[in-house]
């Protein structure tokens, strides 16, 4: 009876342990989530650009963003620049190469605290094949939501950063008249993210 009874306040423990572990996962909402970039055309202007597909987990305890971790991955086949044939161009072998490379992962490696209480999330960024470390100025989380008529609660937060893109392999360009070139090295990336995770019961 003894044993029986030391089996069941451990299961006991173990399940309410798993329970507090997975109420600080939250999903990423693909819906309403998206990677939006710019780069430098001819030299002269801001051609931009967005990724959909996003999707990936967050471990946050809505709270202390030293808890944040971000496990996420992008659907380069989705790339939207407005120009349907520049699209394509973009998803075959002198860019993104999608059939080659279906996705674009960020996984997360620690928290950097800057000035004025923000932060910066470094991580590892994949792409085309390529594996290198980033750094994400994080605007948020911010303070969760409830939606009780969903039975769940929603968080938001934007993430910034430049890249250069030939660190990842892709160098394609044409050199200009005038000694410039068509397509700038360095891309500007900005990650709007929506998170949501299931109420905690009897926090309705």
């Amino acid at each position: 009876m003894k044993s029986v009874f030391c089996l069941l306040a451990a299961s006991l423990f173990i399940g309410s342990h798993a329970q507090a572990a997975s109420n600080n996962q939250w999903e990423i909402d693909s819906k309403h989530s998206m990677a939006t970039f710019t780069v430098k055309h001819m030299m002269v202007s801001n051609v931009p650009g967005q990724m959909a597909g996003v999707k990936g987990n967050v471990d946050f305890d809505g709270k202390n963003v030293d808890s944040l971790k971000v496990s996420a991955t992008l659907d380069p086949a989705t790339i939207n620049t407005g120009e349907p044939d520049r699209d394509e161009h973009l998803r075959g072998a002198d860019f993104f190469d999608v059939k080659k490379y279906p996705s674009v992962t960020f996984e997360s490696d620690g928290v950097i605290p800057v000035m004025k209480g923000g932060f910066k999330l470094s991580g590892k960024l994949t792409l085309h094949g390529v594996t290198k470390n980033v750094e994400l100025n994080v605007d948020g989380p911010t303070e969760p939501i409830k939606d009780t008529n969903r039975g769940i609660e929603k968080i938001g937060a934007t993430a910034t950063t430049s890249i250069n893109r030939k660190d990842f392999g892709i160098t394609y360009n044409k050199t200009l008249d005038n000694g410039g070139v068509a397509i700038s090295d360095e891309v500007k990336i900005t990650l709007e993210l929506e998170m949501s995770r299931p109420l905690k019961v009897g926090n309705k």
